[in-house]
């Protein structure tokens, strides 16, 4: 068989058993971190919660998340991917589900730092796993059908939210409980789907010829060839390189201020836009596939061109502007429509945002550095929807907090371009 062709039947061959589970594992997981956002004004209203309250219980997830980054990526690395993959599903699941038992703000808060305490190394883990599968040249493509997950999981949100919603009273339940529950069981499911299918590694998978895994590891060898060598004494050394800081700073800027519009989402694009609640949902749904079209072009284009830091500082720009649009809405068509390229820019963004740590360290520090990178840019999906949350309840409004979402974004930018000048032509620049 002719090197193309091995290279084509083999990625195609892991793309297709692999990834479809991933996938699923990832939409699920999101739909779960972020589907409070959609029963919030029901709960809240219903348990007295401020926004406040509400911003620092649902910012409590991050922190037990980066905390337990590392140490589940470490464990993951010496279990195996398929065993700790469904471990921590499980365990997320079993908790999202629990959420629908709250009925104080210390039980919110409980929980939420349980769920991100559960959820844990899954995405770092995946990234790292997915290291082991895919060469450098395909894992553009790669992360951005994986991850493309996320902007689907708007989809099935917005599309069952207002159902699910409008169980209320069904069984003695109120309907942000249906929510909550019918979205965290299906991660306990595929968790055993997991453990039948999901292999650890290219040397366990049947379904591959023998000279499909030679020419695989020759192949990821080499890629790991190319980039500088690990220091054996500590893989924490790592994450003491400018680049990788500097990388951790850009997951700051603009994760965190993300998620604290995300939380919020559903309430202030109904005031930005005067839909109604199922009106909204479509709307988040249909933002879900623009970031899902953004998600794909940028890591087909960053693999095309192997560049990845104008692939993650143009939507940086561009998702500030959108931002910066909704913050001033000046008519709801407008509104809809700088939602809709927000979600194409932001997904387009972290699409090329995972690809620069394979290109940074080499790939034995890879886990601990996705997970470190992951897990500190985390705090600030803590902090920011907490600021949100106390500029929601002293001001009344979102705007302040929408006005310093461009500045975040502007600023990560502007982190991306002096990294882009410092990394060498043969390190993917």
């Amino acid at each position: 068989m002719a090197d193309s062709d091995l290279e084509r039947s083999t990625t195609r061959a892991i793309a297709w058993r692999i990834l479809p589970l991933i996938l699923l594992g990832y939409l699920i997981s999101y739909m779960d971190r972020v589907n409070i956002g959609f029963a919030a004004p029901q709960m809240n209203a219903q348990l007295g919660f401020t926004a406040s309250v509400y911003g620092f219980g649902g910012g409590l997830f991050f922190i037990s998340y980066a905390l337990l980054e590392i140490p589940s990526n470490l464990a993951l690395a010496r279990v195996g991917a398929r065993r700790w993959l469904a471990r921590i599903m499980v365990t997320w699941g079993l908790v999202a589900m629990s959420m629908a038992l709250v009925r104080t703000d210390w039980q919110f808060y409980l929980v939420r730092f349980l769920l991100g305490a559960a959820e844990a190394g899954f995405f770092p883990g995946v990234i790292y796993y997915l290291g082991l599968w895919f060469p450098q040249a395909h894992r553009g493509r790669a992360v951005s059908r994986f991850y493309i997950a996320a902007p689907l999981a708007s989809v099935v949100m917005g599309a069952v939210a207002g159902g699910l919603l409008g169980l209320d009273g069904r069984l003695g339940l109120h309907g942000w409980q249906w929510l909550l529950l019918a979205e965290g069981a299906p991660a306990v499911v595929l968790a055993f789907v997991y453990l039948r299918f999901l292999p650890d590694r290219p040397a366990d998978a049947a379904w591959l010829l023998a000279e499909q895994k030679a020419w695989l590891e020759t192949r990821i060898a080499a890629d790991n060839a190319a980039v500088a060598a690990p220091d054996h004494r500590s893989q924490l050394r790592a994450l003491l390189r400018p680049a990788v800081i500097a990388i951790t700073a850009v997951n700051f800027l603009y994760l965190g201020p993300y998620y604290a519009f995300t939380l919020s989402g559903p309430t202030v694009l109904k005031e930005a836009t005067g839909l109604s609640a199922a009106g909204v949902g479509y709307l988040v749904a249909a933002g879900g596939i623009t970031g899902a079209i953004g998600m794909a072009v940028t890591g087909w284009s960053s693999d095309r061109f192997r560049e990845r830091y104008l692939h993650l500082a143009v939507p940086l720009v561009l998702a500030a502007a959108c931002f910066a649009v909704i913050a001033v809405a000046p008519a709801p068509p407008v509104a809809m429509a700088a939602y809709l390229a927000m979600m194409a820019c932001y997904f387009g963004i972290s699409a090329a945002f995972w690809l620069a740590p394979g290109e940074i360290v080499h790939p034995r520090a890879v886990a601990v550095t996705v997970a470190a990178i992951n897990g500190l840019g985390q705090v600030g999906s803590f902090l920011f929807p907490w600021l949100w949350g106390l500029a929601k309840d002293r001001t009344g409004g979102f705007h302040l907090g929408l006005s310093l979402l461009p500045v975040t974004f502007l600023a990560a930018a502007a982190i991306v371009m002096v990294l882009r000048g410092s990394q060498s032509p043969q390190r993917g620049r």
